[in-house]
């Protein structure tokens, strides 16, 4: 069988065996299968990658600093995508297959790129505030959940990932997208800010915030610890208030959102409100480099295609054939443990006679019959938005 095949709607597979360490790690298939099946996926990739080299060709124009901070959100995206394909905790979601694949069919290309557009664009954006080091990292918290919400909505209801059905952390959804996940963007851009900044001023010697140490082998390293411990201050920041609030009390994942945004922006606002560092007035006019078009430019094309998508394009079109949570009996239950010390439930596999993802059906296949049990590979069919002018608004 050609690997083009597993991508016919209809397709079912119960186990996915590799052929050694590198086709397990990366595999590569023809574009023009997916965009027969998803062709807004293609057009969200093709964007997404524009983005990431847009930012990384930014990012070495204006040098100095600027080259390790996209590093840095590169290993911190590796960093956060890998934990969630290892650990079952938070194993909750599937990236639809795509045309360049990593780590097991799980990691698409466009997802490593992805975040130097959300980080680096927020973290250069922020610092034309100037604000206090405490202010800061909540500022490019918020401002990548600015860049992410159109790409949360529009694309899951496109089909270009698949949410757990029964997790009790992603279940509180909006326009399907989990509320956490605009919480999880928060808070890891604030933590990857704040150990960005925080061990270069421990560990590095330079003249200025954004001007590089002598030292490739220390920014390196900051770039490393960076990306490990920004996914590791993200949990944490899940704690104050969400975990006590939402496993103990029953609290809408909408409310801890919430009181995590309106905390956010008081402490950017606190933080505006206090004497800039460099006492430029604030009435001086700065001149824009011409650099910052390109990430401009890409910006502009991130915010339109997500508007045109559900314009021109509907979801019951689009086809997704590939790894999903796995389907089996509805009585099985796992725990999930969660940085509060609670235990909690979910489904181990998606139970086809009572799930909530009314994003995706069956439809488009045979006899409208949903896949097999046991099935891990499968298709789903996307389905119409129950109103447009809702979804645009």
């Amino acid at each position: 069988m050609v690997y083009e095949d597993l991508f016919i709607p209809g397709t079912e597979l119960s186990e996915i065996k590799f052929n050694g360490f590198l086709d397990w790690f990366v595999k590569i298939s023809d574009i023009r299968v997916h965009w027969k099946n998803e062709p807004t996926y293609i057009l969200s990739q093709l964007v997404y990658v524009f983005g990431g080299l847009a930012t990384l060709l930014h990012a070495f124009i204006r040098g100095g600093r600027l080259p390790y901070l996209w590093l840095a959100t590169l290993v911190h995206g590796l960093v956060v995508e890998s934990i969630c394909y290892i650990l079952p905790d938070v194993d909750n979601f599937w990236h639809s297959q795509t045309a360049i694949i990593f780590l097991g069919r799980r990691l698409p290309l466009h997802i490593i790129f992805l975040y130097p557009c959300f980080l680096y664009n927020a973290s250069v954006a922020v610092a034309k505030m100037r604000l206090p080091k405490w202010s800061e990292p909540f500022a490019v918290g918020l401002s990548v959940v600015l860049i992410d919400i159109p790409y949360d909505i529009i694309s899951v209801n496109f089909l270009h990932w698949t949410w757990h059905d029964t997790d009790p952390n992603i279940y509180d959804r909006h326009y399907w997208v989990p509320w956490n996940s605009y919480y999880f963007h928060a808070t890891f851009a604030a933590s990857f800010t704040f150990w960005f900044h925080f061990t270069r001023r421990v560990i590095c010697t330079s003249a200025g915030k954004w001007i590089s140490d002598s030292s490739i082998i220390k920014e390196l390293f900051c770039c490393i610890i960076t990306g490990i411990l920004g996914p590791v201050g993200g949990v944490l920041l899940f704690i104050p208030s969400y975990h006590p609030l939402h496993d103990i009390y029953k609290v809408h994942s909408e409310v801890t959102f919430t009181i995590l945004f309106a905390t956010f922006l008081l402490l950017i606002w606190s933080g505006d409100r206090q004497p800039k560092p460099d006492n430029i007035p604030r009435t001086m006019k700065n001149k824009t480099h011409w650099s910052t078009w390109i990430l401009l430019i890409h910006l502009i094309l991130h915010y339109s295609l997500f508007l045109v998508m559900p314009i021109f394009f509907k979801p019951e079109e689009e086809v997704s054939t590939g790894m999903k949570e796995p389907i089996g009996p509805c009585d099985e239950h796992i725990s999930v443990q969660t940085a509060f010390g609670m235990t909690l439930k979910k489904r181990k596999y998606l139970c086809l006679s009572d799930y909530d993802e009314k994003y995706y059906n069956w439809d488009c296949l045979p006899g409208r019959k949903p896949p097999s049990m046991g099935s891990i590979w499968y298709t789903t069919c996307g389905v119409p938005f129950p109103t447009e002018q809702s979804l645009l608004q």
